[in-house]
């Protein structure tokens, strides 16, 4: 099974282990439906859930009630807590539950922290009936979706903290379990699955090997993703249970460096023939660096999937999601924003999905180009004034402070992702209104910044964490840093300057001491003030909501929230 299906029909006797069936969405049955869920298609919903909001398209028949189908989805509820929450995103709408992330004013009636709360836990609830039911089915697929279970898991402890733990199907509430704990079994289980646990039955994860569409297990994870979440584990130790492990992170991050996947390094010049309405013919020169092929419409075949540790699938036709690609490509544009040096009729690839929503606060900005005064330039002129190929912003018309939250203008738009093809090909829904960007929610390129950021706190400035961090300054064309010049808030920087936009920020943020607290660092609309000020350590982690509170009597709230 090489692509990951949304359309299948659960069981109406499904009992979700997480205690929360009165907040998921289940449709009465049909009696002339077949009712019984096959091993196939549960674990294909084991993965959808990534990139669907539930079993239909947009958001419709979505699986998490009292929260609109197309904010639902697991990918954009991360992204929303770990971006409008930090110094990269800011956002203007009115939707409720934007205001509060992008002020740091959260409490434990939030609900969009409520539906990312509610989709972690529904999502793991899945994985535990495929084990309950199908674990002798395939030991692949068994290791897979345990992979799968222990990377929601993560989320949902790095989020909540202390939170509700079941790996069984049972009519009792779930215990609560501290965040420490939570952390221990997903550490057992990833060196379970990739053969580290003696004591294991055997379920492995294949060995590592890129892929892309059209190959056997493009989509599905192998032991890499499970090294790289490991590395990710271990360079939060010391947040999660107070015992920091930087040479396990850095261990685990030189496997993933040594495994066949590559960061992908090659961009692409082509020349293309293009055709008007009236039959006029033309050749263009269609130029991308290889950062920027990353996040286009062809980046399952186009070379960047080699980099890519597990991918979100998408597909404009069969995966009509508004809380993934869609989302990442739609709400950062407008109009007037015009993506592609050689094609202005689409301005991201899509067709009239321009939502004038997320945009980037003056300090990511200044990552690139540390000034005030910088030139009205479309995003695919910045990155030469810049010197940095990954400074994807358009300041035409706009400017660089967020003068006003709620005016798009006030800010610079944000260019990293589109539905644009390397070589002028079209995509599934070529114009229309869904891309088919997969989204890399693993890559590789994050294990070089893992072994530099190890390799610094335990030994200072080498050469070693240097050269790491330069593998992806050269692939940017941006100056590499020297052992002089590379420092920690360097590093933290250059997370910035690798991963701005793709849903981790709040992660680094704390992982630095720069967060909650009195951190000695701010930006722009911070704790709700337009010159930003610190906000309670203790928002360092998110309320579990009051609605859980209420209905599993087992669990207490995060300090900081009352009850």
């Amino acid at each position: 099974m090489n692509k990951i299906i949304k359309y299948i029909i659960l069981a109406a006797a499904l009992l979700l282990s997480m205690g929360l069936a009165s907040c998921l969405h289940v449709e009465p049955i049909d009696p002339g439906q077949q009712t019984e869920v096959d091993a196939e298609s549960l674990f294909n919903k084991c993965y959808s859930v990534f990139a669907t909001s539930g079993n239909n398209g947009g958001d419709d028949n979505v699986d998490i009630d009292d929260i609109d189908g197309g904010m639902s989805s697991l990918f954009r509820q991360m992204w929303n807590s770990n971006e409008l929450t930090t110094d990269e995103a800011i956002c203007g709408w009115g939707d409720e539950g934007i205001g509060p992330y992008c002020f740091n004013t959260y409490d434990a009636s939030h609900p969009m922290l409520r539906g990312y709360y509610y989709r972690l836990c529904a999502s793991i609830a899945f994985c535990n009936q495929y084990l309950k039911d199908f674990s002798g089915h395939d030991a692949t697929m068994s290791a897979e979706v345990r992979f799968l279970r222990a990377l929601e898991y993560y989320l949902l402890a790095d989020a909540f903290g202390n939170v509700p733990f079941s790996t069984v199907i049972s009519s009792e509430k779930p215990e609560q379990y501290t965040r420490a704990q939570v952390m221990a079994f997903v550490e057992d289980e990833l060196k379970a699955i990739v053969g580290e646990n003696p004591n294991d039955n055997g379920t492995l994860l294949i060995d590592p090997q890129p892929k892309q569409k059209g190959q056997t297990n493009y989509g599905r994870v192998d032991k890499a993703a499970a090294w790289m979440l490991l590395s990710r584990l271990y360079l939060n130790s010391e947040v999660y249970t107070g015992t920091a492990r930087w040479q396990e992170a850095k261990d685990y991050a030189e496997k993933v460096i040594n495994s066949p996947y590559r960061l992908h390094t090659d961009g692409t010049s082509k020349e293309v023939t293009r055709t008007d309405a009236a039959g006029n013919k033309w050749t263009e020169t269609w130029e991308f660096t290889a950062y920027q092929t990353l996040f286009m419409g062809d980046n399952d075949h186009n070379g960047a999937s080699e980099e890519a540790l597990f991918s979100i699938l998408q597909d404009g036709l069969r995966t009509t999601s508004w809380g993934v690609a869609t989302f990442l490509i739609a709400s950062t544009a407008d109009a007037n924003f015009h993506g592609l040096r050689y094609n202005t009729a689409l301005i991201n690839g899509l067709s009239s999905q321009a939502w004038e929503g997320n945009r980037a606060r003056p300090e990511l900005v200044k990552r690139f180009i540390n000034s005030n005064d910088i030139p009205e330039l479309a995003c695919y002129d910045m990155p030469i004034i810049a010197g940095d190929d990954r400074a994807l912003f358009e300041s035409k018309g706009r400017t660089l402070d967020n003068v006003e939250v709620g005016t798009f203008s006030y800010g610079f738009v944000v260019g990293k992702f589109n539905n644009f093809t390397t070589d002028g090909s079209s995509t599934a829904d070529e114009g229309g209104t869904h891309p088919d960007m997969d989204v890399f929610f693993l890559r590789k390129a994050e294990a070089y910044l893992n072994y530099a950021e190890a390799e610094v706190r335990l030994h200072g400035v080498t050469q070693d964490a240097v050269d790491k961090v330069n593998e992806l300054r050269n692939r940017a064309h941006a100056t590499p840093f020297t052992t002089a010049t590379l420092t920690l808030n360097e590093l933290l920087n250059e997370w910035s300057r690798e991963f701005f936009f793709e849903g981790r920020r709040r992660v680094d943020l704390v992982r630095f001491g720069k967060f909650g607290g009195d951190t000695g660092y701010t930006w722009t609309w911070k704790g709700g003030v337009k010159e930003g000020r610190n906000f309670a350590v203790e928002r360092n982690i998110f309320a579990i909501p009051t609605t859980d509170l209420i209905a599993n009597g087992k669990l207490e709230q995060n300090p900081g929230y009352g009850r």
